[in-house]
């Protein structure tokens, strides 16, 4: 069932792709029921999933001679971030009901990037796994060179490309290097975390490492490796830029969790404080930057620079051993594994409002709305609640999320957890700010303001706040899945 999760969008694609007299309409209910049925194979998959370890699994041979084979398999990493992906996906094939230009094409595109993103968090190959994540560059690139807007989308989707295919090629240079040193050679991420293939000292290792955290860094994307991503966002359809937030991002935060920490688990530990210190960077940087934005769409796209910040800070804190218990630092890493979740449910919401105001007036420029509060109350009303998710209000996943990766790395790295808490405080303000600037005072320039939310937009916003609420109240049903899955990442991390 997992395989047919994941190749079912692609199918899909494919049957658009050849099916070229299919009426407009007929290809966006076609892409909704797709995506539809998929998020109830996800969740069939969650339900039948009989943790702790690896379920749903499958490993046929592939290239045998290489050591790479078809391995698939799911556990509490994995599972939340396919229903995330499942999700988003979901959202974005309902926000284009209300119209995209050349939607078949489009939906294709998007179903074949949902079995990128889907294969990529089930992969348990090397191989597979590089295989997935170099061909969701390709897709992204697409989405905003083919539909971006501005005069800049070509050359945003160029860097975009380039940046992440750069740290791509690091990334395979790092599992080659994997593949190396493990005897016998292989590319399966079990066997290698079963027998870590460079423990016991030397440069390898540290090198390895270098090149498998510069590719996941880009992809993340941490300080200083993040230019790519304010261009790309601000020149992205809107369901790209929700797709790339909310999915794309968690490519590297994941490979993290799922690779560099059991498999390098010494070296792990022996440069944990560099992850700490990128991780606390990224996160006042992205904060701090943010603020200063006068485009709603850059603002949210560096507040997700400062979220991934809080997800490395966590992982970074989990490599520390000494005078740490392991419940602090599965909780760390639970943590990050929830602010991932989160981050893509809100982060992907208000990519989504975000583009209403391209549609509306054509500029995401803040100082030229202002009162839309009166006119358009349910986006208003969207808004300040995705915003008031985003910066941690209690009741949200966020602040489930932010609360266990800090009270998880206090006691590992208090000085440098005390100076991330500051990115909240900044994240506050700017959420606050921005909130004043679109929707109190007088209505300000020419813009015209058009209609509030059309059902479309509604239906795709609304669920994903709603997920993050649920999340904020009701999270064991989400920890009882991710918190074995951690304590077991801690437990390979501290061998």
């Amino acid at each position: 069932m997992l395989s047919l999760t994941v190749f079912l969008p692609l199918a899909a694609a494919l049957v658009l792709l050849a099916w070229r007299g299919l009426p407009d309409a007929a290809v966006r209910w076609l892409w909704v029921a797709v995506s539809g049925a998929d998020l109830a194979l996800v969740a069939a998959l969650w339900a039948t999933y009989d943790g702790p370890g690896i379920g749903h699994e499958t490993d046929r041979p592939w290239i045998p001679g290489a050591g790479a084979g078809y391995h698939i398999g799911v556990d509490g990493l994995s599972l939340p971030l396919l229903a995330l992906t499942a999700t988003v996906f979901l959202a974005c094939a309902v926000y284009s009901l209300r119209g995209q230009r050349d939607i078949r094409r489009f939906a294709a595109l998007f179903l074949a990037l949902q079995t990128t993103c889907l294969g990529l968090f089930a992969a348990l190959d090397l191989i597979l796994f590089f295989l997935f994540f170099d061909l969701s560059i390709v897709g992204m690139y697409l989405v905003i060179a083919g539909w971006g807007h501005g005069e800049q989308a070509a050359r945003s989707a160029l860097k975009f490309f380039l940046y992440t295919f750069v740290g791509s090629l690091a990334l395979l240079l790092g599992f080659i290097g994997l593949y190396a040193a493990s005897d016998p050679h292989t590319f399966d991420i079990t066997e290698l975390t079963a027998d870590p293939p460079l423990q016991g000292g030397g440069a390898a290792g540290p090198l390895v490492l270098l090149a498998i955290a510069v590719g996941l860094a880009v992809k993340t994307p941490t300080f200083p490796f993040h230019t790519w991503l304010p261009p790309a966002h601000t020149d992205a359809p809107a369901a790209g830029s929700a797709v790339l937030a909310a999915i794309l991002l968690k490519m590297g935060t994941y490979g993290f969790v799922r690779i560099a920490m059991p498999i390098l688990p010494e070296d792990w530990r022996a440069h944990a404080m560099v992850f700490v210190a990128v991780g606390v960077v990224s996160a006042l940087y992205g904060a701090l930057v943010a603020l200063a934005q006068s485009s709603f769409k850059r603002m949210v796209a560096y507040t997700s620079v400062n979220h991934m910040g809080y997800v490395l800070l966590a992982l970074g804190a989990a490599g520390f051993i000494a005078g740490t218990d392991e419940q602090a630092r599965s909780t760390a890493v639970t943590g990050a594994v929830v602010q991932m979740v989160s981050h893509g449910l809100i982060t992907g919401a208000l990519f989504l409002l975000a583009g209403v105001l391209m549609d509306r007036g054509g500029t995401y420029e803040m100082d030229a709305w202002g009162g839309l509060a009166g006119p358009m109350p349910r986006f208003a009303a969207l808004t300040a609640v995705a915003a008031f998710a985003g910066l941690g209000l209690p009741g949200f996943s966020g602040f489930i999320a932010e609360f266990q990766i800090f009270a998880g790395s206090l006691g590992a790295v208090p000085v440098a957890t005390a100076l991330a808490l500051l990115g909240i405080l900044v994240t506050a303000g700017l959420f606050l700010w921005a909130l004043h600037r679109l929707f109190l005072g007088a209505r300000r320039g020419p813009k015209p303001v058009g209609a509030d939310l059309r059902p479309a937009e509604l239906l795709s916003v609304a669920p994903l706040l709603a997920l993050s609420l649920l999340i904020g109240v009701l999270p064991r049903w989400l920890l009882d899945t991710v918190e074995p899955a951690a304590r077991a990442v801690v437990g390979l991390v501290s061998r």
